[in-house]
């Protein structure tokens, strides 16, 4: 079998697959690209995520505008969180400004 057949055959392949098919990535959203944190930043922020939804911490998130979501953690990925508090609210991770835990305003 020649590299020229395999490659013949793979076009072939991928022609004949229905459109519907075809795997995509949403660069909006980060995926594919360089992130800016290093590793070892990105876990003490995963690590620190995990344990505030573990003891379900009430806190405060403040937002880039001065809008601050109160409730407390229930799920996280690379682009969000989702707090629960009077309302369920998502909110992206790029519109954080900082986070506190609800009592520690002031400390």
């Amino acid at each position: 079998m020649t590299a020229n057949s395999t490659q013949s055959r793979t076009q072939a392949s991928l022609r004949n697959r229905p459109a519907s098919i075809v795997p995509f990535r949403l660069a909006a959203f980060g995926y594919g690209q360089n992130h800016e944190q290093d590793p070892p930043q990105q876990q003490a922020e995963l690590f620190y995520l995990q344990k505030q939804i573990q003891a379900q911490t009430p806190m405060v998130v403040v937002l880039e505008d001065g809008e601050q979501v109160e409730g407390c953690i229930e799920w996280y990925d690379r682009s969000s969180l989702k707090l629960r508090g009077r309302q369920k609210t998502l909110v992206y991770k790029s519109a954080i400004k900082y986070m506190y835990k609800l009592g520690d305003q002031g400390q």
